[in-house]
């Protein structure tokens, strides 16, 4: 019998102003029952990245949360051309696009103010992820760190072309120009794709205020030595990009597979009694 998702995810989390930022811009939720998790990273002066940020996880974890009471998400979405869960995580983020762009339009303290956003939905031993920005996903197997989500980002997009190195753009200056935010236009495109999770695996959802101060080596060191207490590991990232000059907010989400959670006939009624 395959457990449910409460027991089948280990979830920590920690969110940090960094060294250098009065106030922290980024939002996080996470909920194993759900098998979401939900990372922000806002931007916009005056405190309206904290906003944006905030209206994009409330929205997502809202709006995911009564989605998953209605439907299954293992199952096909209408066309059959992706798991309902994957449509629902694009379906939802353009729903926070929409509100946080109307936010900014209506009040003029709000003006051009957006987020990053990766979503990672997980069902059936799969794992929906969504992202818009330069927010992350990694993945942490056996001893392999790779990361999942490509950047939204002009840095990538010169990497992409050549015209610079993944060590040189360690050190560029045009680390924060993002080439898709939520909330700055009235649309935009949810980058979703769907993975098989397998046991043992740990998912690390950062902002760029890890990704930046932290290289990949380092995270992986980091999770290698301490995956047996994933909120000390939580910490020691966030530690780690603060020693290392903590010039934005850092926010980590990390996600264990500890046991199956295959969709068992009857999984619905189960999932809808965990709320009753």
């Amino acid at each position: 019998m395959a457990a449910n998702l409460a027991t089948s995810l280990e979830i920590a989390t920690a969110t940090d102003p960094g060294m250098v930022r009065s106030h922290n811009e980024d939002s996080i939720a996470a909920d194993a029952e759900l098998g979401l998790a939900v990372l922000a990273d806002g931007m916009g002066g005056y405190n309206a990245g904290e906003v944006a940020s905030g209206i994009a996880v409330a929205m997502l974890t809202t709006e995911m949360k009564q989605a998953l009471l209605e439907h299954e998400p293992h199952k096909m979405a209408e066309g059959g051309t992706e798991p309902l869960a994957a449509a629902l995580v694009r379906e939802n983020s353009g729903k926070a696009n929409a509100a946080i762009y109307q936010t900014a339009k209506s009040q003029p303290q709000y003006a051009g103010m957006g987020t990053t956003l990766v979503v990672a939905l997980f069902f059936d031993n799969r794992m929906a992820v969504g992202h818009i920005g330069d927010s992350r996903l990694y993945r942490l197997r056996n001893d392999d760190l790779s990361q999942v989500t490509r950047d939204h980002s002009l840095l990538q997009e010169q990497i992409d072309s050549g015209m610079i190195t993944k060590e040189q753009a360690r050190y560029s200056q045009n680390k924060n120009l993002v080439t898709r935010a939520v909330g700055i236009d009235p649309d935009v495109e949810t980058e979703v794709h769907t993975y098989d999770v397998e046991q043992g695996d740990i998912y690390l959802l950062c902002s760029d205020g890890l990704s930046d101060m932290v290289t990949d080596e380092d995270i992986q060191a980091t999770l290698d030595a301490m995956r047996a207490n994933l909120p000390l590991a939580a910490k020691q990232l966030v530690q780690l990009a603060n020693d290392c000059g903590g010039r934005d907010n850092i926010s980590v989400i990390l996600v264990r597979i500890v046991g199956d959670f295959a969709a068992p006939t009857g999984w619905f009624a189960r999932f809808k009694a965990w709320f009753r």
